[in-house]
């Protein structure tokens, strides 16, 4: 319920969802749980992946979250949402998944890097932006160092932060090209791999290669979650009250 000290925000999810992908389960209890600790409520809304194939499709919402849960239907649709979310100031997180695609999106549309593609997509290409990982994170827990001065750093409020992975796949070509275009890697692991993207000029625009909606029991959303519910409410021009942290 809506009153005049609980502002409500849209937010799209992109991604097909599934009764077996653990991160679309947790969306429920998250959602329930900002609006109890933050008073924030979100009006949330599933955009399955070939949906998001239409420009329009996300453009009238206040936030976009890009979920896991890759192979997606549609890698054009979710390419598509990430583009209008970038371009038209749209708050945007995207995780695990919605990171890959986020960095593939960014080399595609910015960077005219045309042919880089996506290994779970196209194991085949020439020009892998997203390989698998040398050692799979699925199932694991590590460390990640923060950028001060950082979105990423402001949001979780530490320069190290443990964080549980679900991926097996990551970046490794193109990524001087990807800093030189303005995209900026803000948080690795203790290998020195990019976990973290976000982009400066942006309203909010962050991609974590690891999955802030496993934290804990989904009681206490993850400050990055907490963070792309402030932005929603920050674009939808209303202010949020205040609740407990």
């Amino acid at each position: 319920m809506t009153t005049n000290t609980v502002p409500t925000a849209r937010v799209a999810l992109v991604g097909d969802r599934s009764p077996n992908v653990v991160s679309h389960t947790r969306v429920p209890l998250l959602l329930d749980a900002l609006a109890r600790r933050d008073r924030i409520v979100l009006d949330a809304y599933w955009i399955p992946s070939e949906d998001a194939r239409d420009p329009e499709a996300v453009r009238g919402f206040d936030a976009v979250w890009v979920l896991p849960g890759s192979p997606y239907r549609s890698e054009a649709g979710v390419l598509t949402a990430i583009r209008t979310a970038r371009e038209g100031g749209i708050p945007f997180l995207g995780t695990c998944g919605g990171f890959q695609h986020a960095l593939l999106e960014y080399a595609r549309g910015v960077c005219g890097l045309t042919g880089a593609a996506h290994a779970e997509n196209d194991p085949d290409a020439d020009d892998l932006l997203i390989e698998p990982l040398a050692c799979s994170l699925v199932g694991h827990e590590a460390t990640v160092t923060v950028e001060p001065g950082s979105l990423a750093q402001a949001v979780i409020g530490s320069e190290r932060t443990v964080e549980r992975y679900h991926c097996a796949y990551g970046p490794s070509r193109h990524l001087d090209t990807l800093r030189a275009h303005g995209l900026r890697f803000s948080g690795h692991d203790e290998d020195g791999h990019v976990r973290i993207a976000e982009l400066p000029d942006h309203p909010f625009f962050l991609a974590t290669l690891f999955q802030p909606e496993l934290a804990g029991d989904g009681s206490r959303p993850h400050p990055v979650l907490r963070a792309l519910a402030r932005a929603a409410v920050a674009h939808a021009g209303l202010t949020p009250a205040g609740g407990p942290a």
